[in-house]
């Protein structure tokens, strides 16, 4: 593979060559990892796209407001760029990846690039390579590059440690929905904006934007908000209602962060967030490789048969991971291990 080729490629907008590069970056195997790595190495740090995370509860309407908010981006003549992260199967690890056609519109925009991904089993509605695939967007050039994650919960907060601003679009009339949203995410939000806020809904909206602000209020008050953030707004992404004033509070947001030194400083803060991600994600893998991972199974097998606690056993694993084991011997424990690798 031409790496510089496709780095080029990619400066230059191609998008069959940012896809290819998504993919690589996606792939778990070794021989593509240093591909991805020397590829984002060749493209350095590109412009400084507006990171925009979306998170929401099903049926909210997120790709019906991304469509309708990408749509309003465009006409600007401004290039979007749409990751949206699809569940993954617990048990067959499939994806369905049907946001393209849920966004028929937006996207054959030419404009505007949508790549959905598989989150398979990583936590935080965010695939694991979703930052790499942001800097790739950033490098094409792309001026806001929209996250899209799972669903809502506790987990979703990790997408705030790779955007700039984080949006939380619930639906009106929710009921208790207020209370389940998880206290963590309602921290993380830069902006509340409830959906479906049009026709006979438009009055609850009215109702329910009035309880996420004053839940906001509750909540706490940032340094790195201005006077009347975070703040909750009711939107239509059938109609279109206040889509165009969300959008001109996120521009507002973000130039009084940038103006303010806050911007540099959250990216900073994000940079070192994922280099201690990759670290702990790259001791994990050590455990899913010989010797590790027949001395996992052993110490397993010993907790469920009761020979021993959890936290004992996690305790010797640990050890054992910094000492070197040439192996295990069919029918050792890890205790003999320990002993002869001591």
């Amino acid at each position: 593979m031409d790496i510089e080729a496709m780095a080029a490629e990619i400066r230059a907008g191609g998008r069959r060559a940012l896809a290819r590069a998504i993919t690589l970056v996606e792939s778990a195997r070794a021989d593509h990892r240093a591909q991805a790595l020397a590829l984002l190495s060749a493209l350095g740090p590109g412009r400084q796209a507006l990171r925009l995370g979306l998170s929401g509860t099903p049926g909210v309407g997120k790709s019906t407001f991304i469509e309708a908010f990408g749509s309003i981006l465009t006409a600007e003549g401004r290039r979007v760029a749409v990751l949206a992260v699809d569940p993954s199967s617990a048990r067959s690890g499939g994806s369905i990846l049907g946001d393209k056609t849920r966004m028929e519109r937006l996207s054959r925009d030419p404009l505007a690039f949508i790549r959905p991904s598989p989150s398979r089993t990583h936590m935080g509605g965010v695939a694991r390579r979703t930052r790499e695939a942001v800097a790739l967007c950033e490098a094409a050039g792309f001026d806001l590059v929209l996250i899209e994650t799972v669903g809502v919960g506790q987990s979703e907060t990790m997408v705030s440690e790779m955007c700039d601003l984080f949006i939380l679009l619930m639906a009106p009339a929710g009921g208790d929905e207020l209370q389940g949203v998880k206290r963590g995410i309602m921290e993380m939000a830069d902006m509340i904006l409830v959906n479906k806020a049009d026709g006979d809904l438009a009055p609850a909206a009215n109702r329910t934007v009035a309880d996420y602000a004053g839940a906001l209020r509750l909540l706490r008050k940032r340094p790195q908000d201005p006077e009347g953030f975070p703040k909750a707004m009711p939107v239509s992404a059938q109609s279109g209602a206040g889509l165009a004033a969300a959008l001109a509070d996120m521009r507002r947001l973000a130039e009084w962060r940038r103006a303010n030194g806050h911007w540099q400083a959250r990216r900073a803060a994000q940079a070192a967030h994922w280099f201690e991600a990759e670290v702990r994600q790259g001791l994990l893998s050590v455990l899913e490789r010989e010797p590790a991972r027949g001395l996992m199974a052993a110490l397993a097998a010993e907790v469920a048969g009761g020979l021993r606690s959890p936290e004992a056993a996690a305790t010797e694993m640990l050890a054992l991971l910094g000492r070197p084991v040439a192996g295990m011997a069919p029918g050792s424990v890890p205790g003999q291990v320990a002993a002869a690798g001591g």
